[in-house]
């Protein structure tokens, strides 16, 4: 009777082991699927609509010179900056969750989005004429705001509790100084608001230019620590028992996030819930495992920005909405769902 029990509960685990196989096949599948229509929406919506023969033609190098001109130069760039952006905040959320233990853990929650807007804004306000510095002194502010982050948690050794309250501090530390610097330049606010509500107008391929080496550089950073990542989330405890330097891969993989939450912002401004929402919905789906987890995050936050970006700039007519505020508005109702039904654990 107990090897009967014993061999009917290892075909039951086989079968689950199985099943999860097909599922997370099923989930990559599926988000590549959206990140192509995701893409192929991009570029053909717009105020100037590129009907499918128009994109057709384009692909065989037929098309007449504007829409060549409407995609290659305005739309295409910002389809490659929206999906990369995406990815890198995806990520970057689920290495924090992973690091903190904590699903409520994202870039912006803890400060390090802040401190890129921090640098963004003095530069817009304070320094107009280095504006063009805009990319590089949010990459450096979000860096930075990292650091104090992990400066501030430190007592022999950063335990994830102190690591949070330092994050949510330095948050509400740089967001205060952030007000204070706007309400000084109240007359010269208006060129920042969109770029702190989130967004991609005007962005081309200078900005994909920019952004390319660090999302590479990160990502695949972020890959080659995904060891750490999944031994990070036994806890101190037992990632020293396994021989495992814990402290040393939590500093490497708060870097990590750190420079794809950075580089994002640099871009895109302060676009919110994408770290926070898109590794959580796909821990839900497919475990905790980080050799998933991370690809799979990557391309659902890629396919859920230029998605939300599309609908941004598409959807409300001559208007277009900074992406930020659509995330927001797609985003929180669909946190408050999950926090209804119990799927944040």
């Amino acid at each position: 009777m107990n090897a009967a029990t014993a061999q009917d509960k290892e075909l039951k685990q086989v079968d689950w082991r199985v099943k999860r196989k097909h599922r997370r096949l099923l989930i990559l599948f599926l988000s590549i699927f959206l990140l192509l229509l995701a893409s192929v929406y991009g570029i053909v919506s717009g105020s100037v609509s590129v009907s499918l023969q128009d994109f057709t033609q384009l692909l065989s190098g037929n098309a007449d010179p504007l829409t060549e001109n409407i995609v290659w130069n305005l739309r295409l760039p910002r389809v490659i900056l929206g999906a990369l952006v995406g990815a890198c905040l995806a990520v970057s959320g689920g290495i924090l969750q992973g690091v903190t233990r904590n699903p409520l853990a994202d870039p912006g929650i803890i400060g390090i989005s802040a401190g890129g807007g921090l640098a963004a804004v003095i530069t817009m306000l304070v320094f107009p004429a280095y504006s063009y510095l805009l990319p590089v002194a949010a990459f450096i502010g979000a860096l930075s705001a990292a650091f104090l982050i992990y400066v501030m948690a430190w007592k022999e050794g950063v335990s994830v509790f102190r690591m949070i309250l330092a994050g949510v501090a330095v948050n509400a530390l740089l967001g205060a100084i952030t007000s204070g610097i706007m309400l000084l330049y109240s007359d010269s606010v208006q060129s920042v608001l969109p770029w702190l509500s989130g967004g991609l107008n005007g962005k081309g391929w200078y900005e994909v230019r920019f952004f390319f080496p660090y999302a590479v550089i990160g990502l695949t950073a972020a890959m080659l620590l995904i060891r750490s990542a999944n031994i990070s989330l036994l806890g101190e405890d037992r990632g020293k028992l396994l021989g495992f330097h814990v402290e040393r891969q939590r500093f490497y993989l708060i870097l990590v996030a750190a420079l794809l939450a950075g580089a994002a912002v640099s871009v895109g401004g302060l676009i919110g819930f994408v770290g926070l929402v898109v590794p959580h919905i796909i821990r839900l789906l497919i475990g905790g495992d980080y050799r998933f987890l991370h690809p799979l995050s990557a391309i659902s936050g890629a396919a859920l920005v230029v998605f939300a970006d599309t609908g941004a700039r598409s959807w409300f007519g001559a208007v277009e909405l900074p992406v930020g505020i659509l995330m927001a508005c797609i985003g929180a109702p669909f946190f408050l769902m999950l926090l209804r039904k119990g799927g944040l654990r």
